[in-house]
């Protein structure tokens, strides 16, 4: 294309030296004309043949071979027609540009996709294709390759790089054991893992298709610009032939009023809103899932940008979802002696408070010290350490043994440990605080979100110690999951105004209350299918302050949205009004129509930029 360009300008300028005249000159001023313009008037062609007329092609076609016939009955002057299509073609080429760079920011994302799986059969290695790998296979991954599929760990040890994932440039150390997901790159270590999906339900594959038909869920935005294009176009064709037709008809003059309805053809284009808004969209969701944020489609992108409720699921979004002993209260012995009478007892559970247990003691586990493990359903464990007679679990437990337990209203879950049939002292056991979870709290009340509410299904006491913590002033807690959904249409029918209610979970357990939502957003959702399915923004990684970001890209290409279609619209009337009345030729308009749609793809590549956002 810019080769056209340069060779069209070239032989147009080359030509205003020659003293040529009359069929001669016509014939050689055609030939930079259909250098640069032959592939529009092919396509106006192709247009009139399926009977899909009103497009831009067939605005730019009319209007230049119109200039061209007034320039063989008139002066002689083809300049006007090969130079508007050389401004049109230059705009094209940058739009060109502007469209791969933002493809080229999802093909980076694409580009996690692996090209083939090391598939272990008896001593034997064999590379295959991914889509070959059945489930139970045994893959190895050496350094620097992707990880095909979903699979765990069975041997090896390694750092994952998983920033086309999450956005994050921190590695992920694995080991034996660990659940590896696909697209992660291995750093250092051979891994071997035993695949627990098929390709086409793997962690990557479900990504990519998610982002491919992204683009297929429009907003009501770029519906109203598709809506608008095919009702504009035939109008202002229409237009363009009553000024053609009527005025001259009144006052005379058809030469003038033709030339005028030609560039009234031409300014009329409405590229910059049929190119500028979709491609700021697209930016949009681009830039999105650079930063390790996938939003479905435009249309979300639209509803976050709107977002003025935030409601989160507790455990797993704004905790860690992993237990630890916070205290211990009414203590009768030694605290580190309760801790391992305790965590000895618990030695054969593998509950995450028995785990919670042994890593706050951080003895070693020897089952040779302890015998006769008695667990009592929904009361706890009974046991004898070091021939001691232990009992831990709740206040029924110590009731059982006639021991009354002093009353606790310690956050998190209260364990009551008995030693040798007298009272021990309570172990306080909570979920941990995510160390982001403050910043993105703070980060949420800066964007201007007005309303911060917290569904738990803890205690009230464990929930508002939480709530204390971040700031969020309405809590509602012991909730069973259909009671977080009932709790949710409530503050849905409480709404006011054009605001949506976005409802943030960790995309496991919470997926009725996220398709309830007007926006649910699954985060820590890294290989979770469940979150990929159900939510319609997925935040790839563990950070609460993502949440803020998501909604600050959101209203940045909105607001880009809006600024080019109030801009576009704006100019092009003005340039319609101004070419009817004749105070501007041709040349004006097709270069106004030009700048219009440089600045506005100019304005909506911004949408790709979201890391400082």
């Amino acid at each position: 294309m810019l080769l056209r360009i340069l060779v069209s300008a070239a032989l147009m300028i080359l030509l205003g030296f020659l003293p040529i005249q009359g069929w001669v000159r016509f014939a050689a001023y055609m030939l930079p004309y259909l250098v640069v313009g032959w592939d529009i008037l092919w396509r106006a062609a192709l247009g009139i043949k399926n009977k899909q007329v009103f497009d831009e092609n067939f605005l730019m076609a009319v209007a230049t071979i119109g200039a061209l016939v007034l320039a063989v009955t008139g002066n002689g002057d083809y300049t006007e027609a090969i130079a508007v299509m050389l401004f049109y073609q230059t705009g094209e080429l940058f739009q060109s540009y502007a469209v791969g760079k933002s493809r080229r920011s999802i093909a980076q994302l694409m580009d996690i996709r692996p090209d083939y799986a090391n598939r272990i059969v008896g001593d034997d290695l064999e590379t295959v294709d991914p889509e070959e790998v059945e489930i139970g296979s045994v893959l190895e991954v050496r350094p620097g390759e992707k990880v095909p599929i979903d699979g765990i760990v069975l041997s090896g040890s390694s750092s994952l790089n998983t920033v086309a994932l999450t956005g994050e440039s921190i590695p992920r150390d694995v080991a034996p054991g660990d659940a590896v997901i696909s697209g992660c790159i291995n750093l250092s270590g051979a891994l071997r893992i035993r695949t627990t999906k098929e390709f086409g339900e793997s962690t990557v594959a479900k990504i990519l298709d998610l982002v491919e038909n992204a683009s297929s869920r429009k907003s009501r935005s770029e519906a109203f610009i598709s809506r608008f294009a095919a009702i504009y176009t035939p109008a202002v064709c229409l237009s363009a032939l009553t000024l053609a037709v009527i005025p001259p008809l009144i006052w005379g003059n058809w030469s003038l009023w033709l030339y005028r309805a030609l560039s009234f053809l031409v300014v009329s284009c409405p590229c910059a809103l049929v190119i500028s808004i979709p491609m700021a969209f697209f930016g949009g969701l681009g830039g999105a899932s650079n930063a390790g944020i996938l939003i479905k489609g435009s249309n979300y992108l639209e509803a976050l940008a709107k977002v003025d409720t935030v409601v989160f699921d507790k455990t797993g979004t704004l905790t860690q979802g992993v237990f630890q002993v916070s205290g211990i209260r009414h203590a009768a012995m030694e605290e580190d002696k309760i801790l391992q009478y305790a965590a000895l007892a618990e030695i054969a559970s593998s509950h995450p408070i028995s785990k919670s247990l042994m890593a706050a003691w951080g003895g070693v586990a020897d089952r040779s010290r302890v015998c006769d493990i008695q667990e009592i359903s929904g009361e706890g464990v009974t046991a004898m350490v070091d021939g001691v007679a232990v009992a831990v679990g709740n206040r029924r437990l110590m009731a059982r043994f006639g021991l009354e337990a002093p009353a606790d209203d310690a956050m998190g879950t209260t364990v009551h440990v008995a030693v040798d049939g007298k009272y021990a002292g309570a172990i306080s056991i909570s979920d941990a605080l995510k160390p982001a979870a403050r910043d993105a709290m703070a980060a949420l009340k800066n964007a201007g979100i007005r309303r911060t509410v917290m569904l738990t299904g803890d205690n009230a006491a464990a929930a508002s110690a939480i709530a204390s913590q971040l700031g969020i002033t309405e809590f509602h807690a012991s909730l069973l999951p259909g009671q977080k959904v009932e709790h949710l249409e409530a503050l849905l029918e409480g709404k006011s105004g054009r605001g949506t209610l976005a409802f943030v979970g960790d995309g496991i357990n919470d997926a009725p209350v996220l398709s309830r939502a007007d926006i649910g957003i699954a985060m820590g959702a890294l290989g979770s299918d469940a979150a990929i399915e159900s939510a319609d923004v997925v935040l790839m990684d563990d950070d609460p302050r993502k949440i803020a970001k998501a909604i600050r890209i959101a209203r940045k290409c909105i607001g880009i949205v809006y600024q080019n279609t109030v801009f576009a619209i704006g100019i092009k009337l003005l340039c319609l009004v101004l070419t009817a009345l004749g105070i501007t030729g041709m040349w004006l308009a097709i270069f106004a129509d030009v700048g219009v749609m440089v600045l506005a793809v100019l304005n909506a590549i911004r949408a790709l930029f979201v890391k400082h956002v």
